[in-house]
């Protein structure tokens, strides 16, 4: 028998508001809850790029691996989308553009940055550079929130013919990529995202994902590790969702209202609340969410009705209602501000750099280039893209400040 509370009526504290970002001063790494081990981080994103490893033999190397990657990312924040653009970017450049970027012989040619990225280790890149975003974002309401989803590179295979998926985190504060990581042929987002969750400290973190992850083990590892949870609940787990939707909403009153207007439509949201205090079978829930969003199509008038369940770790004391709504909203801002973006802005599903780890690495300067922009005030990642691409001095700057 589930025994539930509708007493959910704190709202005394403010809205949660995202938080403008700032760098943090080096001292203060270690005492960031993201960054774990990686506490010798540099301030500078070309001083991080030095110490990746370079997977190259020492013989016969004409092209330092900074300056490679320093080459690519500047022309990734100037819209290159392939090893190709990435070359030509290179060759236009002026020798003291390139200079800055540490490429003081010759410039490296398209083959040259495609047998350095394809040979990269991705995860430890990606890692890397994770670290430096952490250092760069804020958090809502005093805790840091990420969300995670995945995206399939489309069109690129691993050495035996599989898809290759990602598995992203993404800063809802400031939309930065804070995590990514392969997901391995043989197995699936779900024990990837606890792998990931390993590599980094999420105490007091609050942790965002659709209904694939959730999963019991994944609400206890979130929870053992210090961080709280907010999972969508959906067929995939039919006892659950049924036990959910089952629950007395009509006599729950509604906590918080939204409306927003954009693209023709109206969308009403209406979030209920309620404690569990008992019976609902799912690791450290003590609340469940409902979410009922209403689309009116201005033009035809008509409606479209969607009810989402969802359970928390958080209790009414930790956060409240209108903060959690806000939150369990901003979950989608990954598939908005991030694998959109790299669809459509970047066309990465139409790329052609399908071999090695290529397809990888380029996503993850996509990633990076996306990050910085975010973090420079871009909201609009197309035109800031067509601002760099005018001038080469205007990626490098971003690179260096």
């Amino acid at each position: 028998m589930i025994t539930v509370s509708t007493a959910v009526t704190s709202q005394e504290a403010p809205p949660c508001r995202l938080l403008h970002h700032r760098p943090l001063c080096p001292s203060s790494i270690e005492s960031d809850p993201l960054l774990g081990e990686l506490a010798d981080v540099p301030a500078g994103l070309l001083e991080l790029i030095a110490k990746v490893p370079d997977p190259r033999k020492p013989r016969g190397k004409r092209h330092a691996l900074p300056g490679v990657l320093a080459v690519a990312l500047a022309a990734t924040l100037a819209g290159a989308r392939s090893f190709v653009a990435i070359a030509e970017w290179a060759a236009d450049a002026a020798p003291g553009v390139l200079a800055r970027l540490g490429v003081t012989g010759p410039v490296p040619s398209e083959s040259t940055i495609g047998r350095c990225l394809q040979r990269l280790a991705p995860n430890e890149l990606d890692q890397l550079i994770a670290a430096w975003m952490g250092l760069r974002t804020t958090m809502i309401a005093g805790r840091r929130v990420i969300a995670f989803d995945g995206k399939t590179l489309r069109g690129a295979r691993d050495a035996a013919a599989n898809l290759v998926p990602l598995l992203s985190g993404l800063c809802q504060a400031t939309p930065t990529v804070l995590a990514q990581l392969a997901v391995e042929a043989k197995t699936n987002e779900i024990p990837m995202l606890r792998a990931r969750l390993d590599t980094i400290d999420i105490t007091d973190a609050v942790i965002t994902a659709d209904a694939l992850h959730c999963q019991r083990d994944t609400a206890d590892a979130i929870v053992g590790a210090g961080g709280h949870y907010i999972l969508t609940v959906k067929a995939n787990q039919p006892s659950l969702h049924a036990q959910l939707k089952n629950l007395p909403w009509k006599h729950i009153p509604v906590l918080d209202r939204s409306t927003e207007h954009g693209h023709g439509r109206t969308a009403q949201r209406a979030l209920k609340a309620c404690e569990i205090t008992g019976g609902i079978g799912f690791p450290h829930a003590v609340q469940v969410l409902q979410l009922t969003r209403t689309v009116t199509d201005r033009a035809t008038k008509r409606k479209h009705t969607e009810v989402v369940y969802a359970v928390t770790s958080l209790s009414v004391t930790d956060a409240t209602s209108t903060q959690v709504a806000g939150w369990l909203r901003g979950h989608w801002a990954i598939e908005n501000k991030l694998h959109w973006v790299r669809d459509v802005t970047y066309a990465e599903d139409h790329s052609q750099v399908r071999a090695g780890n290529g397809p990888h690495v380029m996503a993850t300067l996509r990633n990076t280039a996306i990050s910085v922009l975010r973090l420079d005030g871009h909201d609009n990642i197309a035109k800031a893209l067509r601002h760099n691409a005018r001038s080469p001095h205007r990626p490098v700057k971003l690179l260096l400040t």
